[in-house]
């Protein structure tokens, strides 16, 4: 983080703040790991304390990342079911070329309106239309993407999406390190 002026107020370097939510967001790590990660350091810090840290700067610093990079042609798009206080949501995720994730979106159902709702925040929050859509077989993608993009090419030969599959590992674990999911605001915020 460049700006230190959103850093005012603390007691601790900005270098320690953003190491800190870097960690949690980066690794499946709980707030409790990183104080003793940084106890061993000769810093302490409270976990409630790292997770406000990771509450206020979370989002601003993952909307720097997004905006800082050149998204590729190449969009790979999945769902994964998760549970939320023993309800069946759908975690949808997009990931570009490189591995990187675009954007995830937690809806209740995965028909064609929910996949049109994630297609235009994609569009909305890139601001640049892909070439090419990777998806697997679901028929909603196929549906949302002739009405928002129907220049993109659209593939979705079998294990292509293998990326995108496997970025939900992740997911799945930092999910299980948090005893499941509490409430769909706290699934979208993750």
């Amino acid at each position: 983080m460049k700006n230190s002026s959103i850093y005012a107020g603390y007691r601790y370097p900005a270098q320690i703040i953003s190491h800190v939510v870097w960690l949690y967001h980066r690794f499946t790590l709980s707030f409790r790991d990183i104080e003793e990660l940084l106890a061993a350091r000769s810093i302490v810090v409270s976990y409630e304390t790292i997770r406000q840290w990771c509450k206020k700067y979370g989002s601003t610093y993952c909307n720097q990342i997004k905006n800082c990079g050149q998204l590729g042609d190449t969009w790979y798009l999945d769902e994964v079911f998760i549970k939320i206080n023993c309800l069946l949501y759908y975690l949808w995720r997009a990931v570009y070329q490189d591995g990187d994730e675009i954007d995830i979106l937690v809806q209740k159902r995965k028909d064609k309106r929910a996949a049109m709702r994630f297609f235009k925040r994609l569009l909305k929050g890139q601001g640049v239309m892909p070439l090419k859509i990777v998806t697997d077989k679901l028929a909603s993608y196929s549906a949302a993407k002739k009405e928002l993009i129907p220049t993109a090419e659209h593939s979705t030969v079998q294990y292509k999406n293998n990326g995108c599959e496997l970025s939900h590992q992740p997911t799945r674990q930092k999910e299980r390190k948090m005893r499941r999911f509490k409430s769909h605001g706290q699934a979208q915020h993750f």
